[in-house]
């Protein structure tokens, strides 16, 4: 590519190894956190109709201990099979295209840090791309996570990943894949570019302060910066995304925004920021540390 940019000099190709890679390492150290919050997303729909009840969920880790103790460790890891598929297509392409496309955005032979809002709007593009290409990865998942213990003699929707994609596909069509790809796209864009963009942006302040050197402290720091970003601006999107997927009362996603806003205050965009920011704090750390090491090793190889 440009000489300017030596980062960016490896194939497109092995690039989106190294990040599919990297994303399904993060992926695997940090799925238990994510079943607990899709879990606790979905836990409000049941107690909703009885007042008595009482939440089986608490917390995150809480939530991780209760499934644990009552469907066993692997419990955990359900849904990591299309997980790992997602990372592969999803993490791969935000990732891995991210470079090419900000290199288009500002031109191949322009020269010096890019400006901000070029970085974004990259991130955006990758985002919403990927992620319409691994929609139905991530619907598997959360259907697959959102099954718990059941009682005995009632059998599984699904057995596993591939036959959770054949069954959706002959019950409910092909297009079934594709469910809600709205917000998806959305949230899987603005989530990309507060990760990326942010990375990108706390290193490049990172490097220019003096005794700093491209080196893993500098990506750990980098990484979390991303991560508290990613949840600061992804967390009430995900709030709206999850409260329109659990009640059909609202209109649109603004109608949904809005009532919040006016019923539950602003605080409500930010329940379970803590765990939120544990889960994508960490993810981010692993991923874009083992992004960067992956990327050396291969340039080393090729040198």
């Amino acid at each position: 590519m440009s000489h300017h940019q030596p980062k960016t000099d490896i194939s497109f190709a092995k690039t989106f190894g190294c990040s599919a890679f990297a994303a399904c390492f993060a992926e695997l150290c940090t799925i238990p956190l994510d079943t607990a919050k899709v879990r606790l997303q979905l836990q409000k729909k049941a107690v909703a109709g009885d007042a008595l009840a009482v939440p089986k969920y608490r917390g995150m880790l809480g939530t991780v201990a209760t499934i644990a103790r009552e469907e066993g460790l692997t419990s955990l890891w359900k849904g990591i099979i299309p997980g790992l598929h997602r990372q592969c297509l999803f993490g791969g392409l935000r990732i891995g295209l991210y470079e090419p496309v900000k290199t288009f955005y500002v031109g191949s032979d322009f020269v010096g840090d890019v400006p901000l809002s070029k970085k974004i709007l990259a991130a955006l593009t990758t985002g919403a791309v990927a992620i319409t290409v691994a929609n139905p990865t991530d619907l598997v998942k959360v259907r697959l996570q959102a099954e718990g213990k059941l009682p005995p003699g009632v059998p599984r929707r699904y057995s596993g990943a591939l036959n959770a994609y054949s069954t959706i596909v002959r019950k409910e069509g092909v297009g079934a894949l594709w469910t809600g790809i709205g917000p998806n796209v959305a949230r899987n864009a603005i989530i990309n570019a507060a990760e990326l963009a942010s990375y990108d942006q706390v290193k490049q302040t990172i490097l220019k302060i003096p005794g700093f050197t491209d080196n893993v402290f500098t990506h750990l720091l980098s990484g979390l910066g991303a991560g508290f970003f990613a949840v600061c601006i992804g967390s009430p999107v995900d709030v709206v995304k999850s409260r329109m997927m659990g009640d059909s009362s609202y209109k649109s996603t603004v109608d949904c925004f809005v009532k919040t806003l006016k019923n539950d205050g602003p605080f409500a965009f930010y329940k379970g920021f803590i765990p939120n920011f544990g889960r994508l704090g960490s993810w981010n750390v692993i991923m874009f540390l083992t992004l960067e090491q992956a990327k050396k090793f291969v340039r080393s190889i090729e040198s």
